[in-house]
C-alpha cells in the first residue's frame, strides 16, 4: 500500500467541472449509436493524434495523418512522419494496457519513440526540463529519483479512490513533473491520460481531447508552471477537465448531425467536377485564404461531404476537390 498522496486541494470548480463534464458524457452517450458515429469517431482519432503531435511542433495535418492511416505517402519530413505512424500505433493499441503497469508504460513509450530515441522504452538517465518554447518552466528530479517516483506513482495511480475524471488529471501533471523519458514525455502523458479516462469509459478512447489542449497550448503550460510553484496540482486539473468538457462539447453536435453551414452549403453548390482550391475561391469570391479554408474548405473535408483528388498529397499544387455521394446528398432540396 503506498503512502504517497499527490498535492491537491479539490475546488469547487474541480467539482463543478467534474459534475458538468459527467453531464455531457451522458449526453453523448445517447448519441454514440448514430449513424455517422463510427465516421467522426475516426476523425476525432486523427484530431487527437495531429493535436498531441503538433504541441511537440510536429507540422503534419489531418489530412496527412489522414492519408498516412489510409497506407498513402505523403511528402513531409521523416521525423515527422515516424512519429505519426508511431502515434497512430499507439492510440490503436490503448485497449491492451493497463495504466498502472510499468511493463506497459515503458511498452507504450518504446512505441511511441520507435526510430526517434536511441534509449525508446528506457527510463532517461540525464538531467531534462519541461520547455515552453525556449523557456524552461520546470526542471525535472535527478534521474536516479525516477525508478523510485514512477513507481510510488503508478502504485498511486492503482489504488486511489479518486474519481477517475480527476485521478487522471492528477497523474498526468504527476507524469509531467517527473519527466521520466529523455524525450516524448507531453505525448504520453497525455496518451496515458486518454488510456486511463478510456478504461473508466471507453467513449475517451476517441474524444480528442489533445486537439483542445494544443489550441489552449499557452494555457497547458501556464497550468504546469502554477501548479509546480502552488505545490499543488489543482490548476493543473482545472485545465485539463476543462479541455474534456470542451472536447465532449465540440464531439455533441457534430458528431450526431454535422451540419452545413451558410458557407459549406456556398461550397457545396459552387462545386462543379473537380476544382482547385483557387477556382472554388474564385467561384465564392472569397479574398481571404485562412477564412476560406477555415470556414468553408476544412468542414466541408471533416465532414466527409468532399474529397481531395490527391489525398496523399495534400499540399499538391495539383490537387483539387470534388463532392462524394454524401456532399451531393446535402445540396439536394430536402
Amino acid at each position: 500500500m503506498s503512502s504517497y498522496q499527490p498535492p491537491l486541494t479539490i475546488t469547487s470548480r474541480i467539482l463543478h467541472l467534474t459534475t458538468d463534464v459527467g453531464a455531457a458524457l451522458a449526453r453523448l452517450k445517447m448519441q454514440a449509436e448514430h449513424e455517422h458515429s463510427l465516421r467522426l469517431r475516426r476523425i476525432n482519432r486523427i484530431r487527437t493524434i495531429q493535436g498531441s503531435l503538433a504541441i511537440e511542433g510536429n507540422t503534419l495535418s489531418e489530412e496527412q495523418i489522414t492519408a498516412i492511416i489510409a497506407g498513402k505517402r505523403i511528402i513531409a519530413p521523416p521525423r515527422d512522419i515516424q512519429e505519426a505512424l508511431n502515434a497512430i500505433r499507439c492510440y490503436a493499441n490503448l485497449s491492451h494496457w493497463r495504466a498502472h503497469r510499468v511493463a506497459d508504460l515503458l511498452a507504450a513509450h518504446r512505441m511511441l519513440m520507435e526510430s526517434l530515441l536511441p534509449d525508446a522504452g528506457h527510463y532517461r538517465r540525464g538531467g531534462v526540463g519541461v520547455m515552453n518554447g525556449k523557456t524552461v518552466i520546470h526542471m525535472a528530479p535527478p534521474a536516479e529519483r525516477v525508478s523510485p517516483l514512477m513507481h510510488q506513482l503508478l502504485v498511486w495511480l492503482q489504488e486511489t479512490d479518486l474519481p477517475p475524471l480527476i485521478g487522471s488529471c492528477v497523474f498526468h501533471y504527476e507524469f509531467e513533473f517527473i519527466h521520466p523519458f529523455a524525450d516524448g514525455n507531453g505525448r504520453m502523458g497525455r496518451l496515458w491520460q486518454t488510456l486511463i479516462l478510456s478504461r473508466w469509459d471507453p467513449l475517451f478512447a476517441n474524444v480528442p481531447v489533445e486537439s483542445l489542449v494544443h489550441d489552449n497550448q499557452s494555457g497547458y503550460y501556464q497550468a504546469l508552471n502554477t501548479s509546480n510553484q502552488r505545490t499543488d496540482c489543482a490548476p493543473f486539473v482545472e485545465f485539463m477537465l476543462e479541455m474534456i468538457l470542451r472536447a465532449l462539447e465540440q464531439s455533441l453536435t457534430p458528431q450526431v448531425t454535422p451540419q452545413v453551414t451558410p458557407q459549406v452549403g456556398e461550397l457545396l453548390a459552387a462545386l462543379k467536377g473537380e476544382m482547385s482550391r483557387e477556382a472554388i475561391q474564385s467561384a465564392l469570391q472569397l479574398q481571404d485564404r485562412k477564412s476560406f479554408r477555415e470556414r468553408y474548405l476544412q468542414p466541408a473535408l471533416n465532414a466527409g461531404w468532399i474529397e481531395m483528388t490527391l489525398p496523399d498529397k495534400p499540399n499538391s499544387r495539383l490537387q483539387k476537390y470534388r463532392l462524394t455521394a454524401e456532399g451531393a446528398a446535402q445540396r439536394r432540396p430536402q
